[in-house]
């Protein structure tokens, strides 16, 4: 008996696939780093980091908005 006929039959496999969720990594990135800085420079004013936090909001926000749009 051929080598072929001992194997089971190969079917290709489906894979689904996830698309990314750009507003959910970045904001994420975004907490994790205002974590470190947080800890490593305790000083730092609130308003900085309230600035930061909303400005890279709206970026995020922007970026899984145009990422959306190219998709369609």
């Amino acid at each position: 008996m051929p080598p072929e006929h001992d194997r089971p039959e190969q079917r290709p496999v489906s894979r689904r696939v996830h698309r990314t969720d750009w507003m959910a990594l970045l904001s994420g990135m975004l907490f994790i780093a205002i974590g470190i800085v947080f800890i490593s420079r305790p000083a730092v004013q609130p308003l900085v980091m309230l600035t930061v936090l909303v400005s890279g909001l709206g970026l995020a926000g922007l970026v899984a908005i145009l990422a959306k749009v190219i998709r369609r």
